[in-house]
């Protein structure tokens, strides 16, 4: 098999589907025993510092559809709009719910995705 090059690579990443993408990093992961999600920032208080700091204010949100209701078929068609996939993988995410439909998105994205959604008559969460 011919190596590819980098760009070659990510052409090949842009081709595929979230959901195809998300299938391949696990993979990734399993095959070399790596962790692709980022570390954490540790956050250490010098002695006698005040540790009343507020949190920073959530900037990400993740929305989940927990339920298809009873119109399944508007359901897939909002899912299909939101996340741009095939009608084969949207209808595999909402038939595998609860599922996240989109993730880290910012507030007003993930407000209108959940108006959409439960205007199709789902029921989604917003984390």
């Amino acid at each position: 098999m011919a190596k590819l090059s980098q760009d070659e690579l990510l052409a090949q990443f842009e081709e595929m589907t979230l959901i195809e993408l998300s299938d391949f990093v696990k993979k990734f992961e399993e095959k070399f025993d790596v962790e692709a999600a980022a570390p954490a920032a540790a956050v250490v208080a010098a002695p006698g510092a005040p540790a009343a700091e507020a949190e920073p204010e959530q900037d990400e949100f993740d929305v989940v559809l927990t339920g298809a209701g009873d119109k399944k078929i508007q359901v897939i068609k909002v899912v299909r709009e939101l996340t741009s996939l095939g009608l084969k993988e949207a209808k595999e995410l909402v038939d595998g719910t609860p599922k996240p439909v989109l993730e880290k998105v910012a507030k007003d994205a993930a407000d209108k995705a959940k108006e959409s959604l439960e205007g199709a008559g789902a029921s989604v969460e917003v984390k």
